[in-house]
C-alpha cells in the first residue's frame, strides 16, 4: 500500500521527537546570575562557616540573594540580576579575604526531574557567557635548553660511573653538547658508550686548542619531539590547574606550533584568573653541594619562604618536575608531615643512580619561575612596550636522603602539614616543561554575552517566521507539515548538542540558522517534484511516493557534500570555526531525518492508505 509507514518506523519518529523535546527543554530555563566561591588552593576548605561569612556580608550590604548551595569544593550564591552579582562579588571577596576565589558565574535552573533523566542545557562559549581569554606562548628555546641541561648532567654522571675521564662539558646555544677530552682514546671510549644510550644525537669529533672535543647535536626529529612534548606537558599542567577552579567548560587547547589558548567562561576578573593558573614554573631536584666541591660546579640559591636563608647546590640536575607522576601528603612514623613522591621510569632510574652514592646527603627541590616584565622604551622618538623575561629560582624544600631512592620516595623535614599539602599539590598538578608567558589577555563581559544571545535568538526567530510564511503561502498544507518538521529539526539540533555536551558559540548559532534553511530546501525539492508528477498526470498517492523517492538522491548528494565541508572545517579550524562546523554537521544529519522521515510520516498519516482526489500543495 502506497504511503504507509510500518508501525516500527512511526514509533521511531515519535520516540525521536519526544526525546528531542525532553533534552531540549533545559535550554528554556534561563541561568541565574551567581558568584562561585572556591579556595585558592585545593587544601582550603569551603564549608558552612564560609557560607555564613559570605551570606552575613551580603545581608549587611543589603544585597538580595537566594538559594546558596554548598557543593563538594565550592559555594554558589544566586542573584536576580547582573548588577547585584557584580556588587556581591566585591562584598564577598572583601569578607573572605585572599585565601578564597570569588568568581562570577551562571547557575543552572534546570528542574530536578529533567536532571534525573540526564537532561542538561547546552554549554555556552566565551562569546555568549562571558569570561576571560588568555593566549600563552611556550618558550621553545628554553624547553630545548632545559632538556639539554638534563642530558648534559646525565651524561657526565654516566661517564664518571663508567670511569671514563673527561675534562669538562657545556651546553651551547645551537642545540649541542660539547665534551672535552685529553686524548683520542678517552674520546673514542666516551663516544662508543654514549652512542649506545643516546640515539637522539648526531656525534662528531673536533679539537679546541689542546683539547679534543666530542660534539653531540640534537637531530631535527629530537628537537621536534622536545618541542611537542613541552607543549603537550604544558597543556596537561594548565588543565590540572584550571580544574581547581570548578568552572564549567573551561577551554585549554593548543594553537599553532607553540601557543596555548585558555578560556574560562564565567570569570570576569583577569588578575584573579592569572593567579589561579598559577606561576608558569618548573621544578628541579638537585643535591646539596659538598663543602670541598669546586665553586664552578655549584650554585647558591635562597629559600622561597625565607629569602635570608640560602643553600649551595650542585649544578647537575637529577630530575625535573615533569618526571613526577604523583605526590601525596602523609605522615611518617613519628607523626611528622611528609610528601610521598612517585616518579616516571626515566626519573626513577636517574634518582636511583644518583642517590645510591648520596645517602646521608641532602637533596633540594628547586622552584623555577619565569616572569614577563613589561616596560616602556623610547625608539626613534616613539614609546614602545618591551617584554623581557626574568627567571627566578628558589628552594622550596631541602631534606636528608635517608636511603637509596627509586621511582618512589618521600620528602621529609617539612615544617608543617600546610607546607606538605602545598608541596604535594604543586608536584601533583605537574610542572611546566618549558616557561610560558601571556601574550594576549582579554575579558568578555556577561552583558556582551547576553546581547549576543539575544541577537542570535532574534535572528533565528525572524528566520523561522519568514520561512513559515513562505512555506504556507506556496505549499499550503504541505508547507504547514514542513514547518512542523522544521520545529522538530530545531529540537533535535538543540537536544543533540546538549546530549553531546557541545559548546554553543555565536558562529554555532549561525550554523543552526543555516541548517534550518537547508532543511526547508530539502522540503522544497520534494514538494516541487510532487507538483511535477501531478502535472504529468500521476494520481496523488503516486505523486507523493514519486516525489519523495526521486528527490532523495538530490537531497542526499547536496547534504553529503555540505557535511564533508563541515568535517574539513572542524579538522583544520580552531575556536569559532569549530563551533560553526559542529552545529552545521549536527544540523545536516537532523535536517535529512526530519525532511525525509518525519515530514513524510506526517504526510503518510494524513494521506496514506486512503483514496485522495486532490492534494493541498
Amino acid at each position: 500500500m502506497l504511503n504507509k509507514y510500518p508501525l516500527w518506523k512511526n514509533l521511531l519518529v515519535i520516540v525521536a521527537v519526544l526525546v528531542a523535546i525532553i533534552y531540549a527543554l533545559p535550554n528554556f530555563y534561563p541561568d541565574d546570575y551567581a558568584v562561585q566561591i572556591s579556595g585558592q588552593r585545593s587544601t582550603t576548605a569551603v564549608d558552612n562557616s564560609v557560607m555564613k561569612t559570605a551570606t552575613d556580608a551580603l545581608n549587611q550590604a543589603h544585597i538580595a540573594f537566594h538559594n546558596p548551595h554548598l557543593g563538594k569544593d565550592s559555594l554558589t550564591i544566586r542573584f536576580k540580576d547582573a548588577d547585584a552579582q557584580l556588587k556581591a562579588k566585591s562584598v564577598v571577596q572583601a569578607a573572605l579575604g585572599d585565601n578564597y576565589l570569588v568568581a562570577l558565574n551562571l547557575a543552572e535552573t534546570t528542574p530536578a526531574w529533567l536532571k534525573s533523566l540526564g537532561a542538561t542545557p547546552m554549554k555556552l562559549g566565551l562569546d555568549l557567557r562571558g569570561g576571560v581569554h588568555f593566549l600563552m606562548q611556550v618558550d621553545m628555546d628554553k624547553a630545548i635548553q632545559q632538556k639539554l641541561d638534563v642530558y648534559a648532567s646525565e651524561m657526565k654522571r654516566r661517564l664518571r660511573e663508567e670511569r671514563i675521564r673527561y675534562r669538562g662539558g657545556n651546553v651551547q646555544a645551537d642545540n649541542r653538547i660539547v665534551l672535552d677530552f685529553r686524548n683520542a682514546a678517552e674520546r673514542d671510549q666516551a663516544e662508543s658508550y654514549l652512542k649506545q644510550h643516546y640515539n637522539e644525537f648526531l656525534f662528531s669529533q673536533g679539537q679546541d686548542g689542546k683539547l679534543l672535543t666530542l660534539t653531540l647535536a640534537l637531530t631535527e626529529k629530537a628537537v621536534r619531539d622536545i618541542q611537542d612534548y613541552a607543549v603537550e606537558q604544558n597543556l596537561t599542567t594548565l588543565r590540572n590547574r584550571v580544574n581547581e577552579l570548578g568552572v564549567a567548560e573551561p577551554l585549554v587547547q593548543r594553537q599553532g606550533r607553540d601557543r596555548i589558548v585558555v578560556e574560562l567562561p564565567g570569570i570576569q576578573d583577569t588578575a584573579q584568573a592569572k593567579r589561579i593558573l598559577g606561576a608558569t614554573a618548573n621544578l628541579e631536584f638537585r643535591l646539596e653541594a659538598k663543602a670541598d666541591e669546586p665553586s664552578s660546579q655549584t650554585q647558591v640559591f635562597t629559600f622561597r619562604d625565607n629569602p635570608s636563608r640560602s643553600a649551595t647546590l650542585e649544578s647537575d640536575v637529577i630530575a625535573t618536575g615533569d618526571n613526577v607522576s604523583n605526590a601525596k601528603q602523609s605522615f611518617d612514623e613519628n607523626g611528622r608531615p611528609e610528601v610521598n613522591i612517585t616518579l616516571d621510569a626515566q626519573g626513577g632510574e636517574m634518582m636511583t643512580r644518583v642517590t645510591s652514592h648520596a645517602v646521608g646527603r641532602r637533596m633540594a627541590v628547586l622552584y623555577i619561575e619565569t616572569k614577563m616584565e613589561t616596560h616602556e622604551k623610547q625608539v626613534n622618538g616613539k614609546t614602545e612596550i618591551v617584554h623581557t623575561r626574568k627567571t627566578e629560582k628558589h628552594i622550596i624544600n631541602l631534606a636528608t636522603i635517608q636511603s637509596v631512592l627509586g621511582s618512589q620516595f618521600r620528602i621529609t623535614g617539612l615544617d608543617s602539614i600546610q607546607e606538605a599539602s602545598e608541596l604535594a599539590l604543586l608536584l601533583r598538578a605537574g610542572s611546566l616543561a618549558a616557561p610560558m608567558y601571556f601574550v594576549e589577555e582579554r575579558t568578555v563581559g556577561p552583558s556582551l554575552g547576553k546581547q549576543n544571545i539575544d541577537a542570535g535568538v532574534k535572528s533565528a526567530l525572524m528566520g523561522f517566521a519568514f520561512v513559515f510564511l513562505y512555506m504556507i503561502f506556496f505549499y499550503r498544507f504541505f508547507g504547514l507539515v514542513a514547518n512542523i518538521a522544521l520545529l522538530c529539526n530545531a529540537a533535535l539540533i538543540v537536544a543533540c548538542m546538549s546530549i553531546l555536551t557541545a559548546t554553543l558559540t555565536l558562529p554555532g548559532i549561525a550554523g543552526i540558522v543555516l541548517t534550518l534553511g537547508m532543511a526547508v530546501d530539502a522540503n522544497v525539492l520534494i514538494f516541487e517534484r510532487i507538483k511535477e508528477e501531478l502535472r504529468a498526470g500521476l494520481p496523488p498517492q503516486s505523486a507523493i511516493n514519486a516525489g519523495y523517492s526521486r528527490a532523495f538522491v538530490s537531497i542526499f548528494d547536496s547534504n553529503v557534500t555540505t557535511l564533508l565541508a563541515a568535517i574539513i572545517l572542524f579538522a583544520v579550524g580552531t575556536g569559532p570555526v569549530k563551533g560553526f562546523a559542529v552545529t552545521l554537521s549536527i544540523g545536516i544529519v537532523t535536517s535529512m531525518f526530519t525532511a525525509i522521515t518525519v515530514c513524510r510520516a506526517i504526510v503518510n498519516a494524513i494521506y496514506g492508505g486512503r483514496r485522495v482526489e486532490k492534494l493541498s500543495i
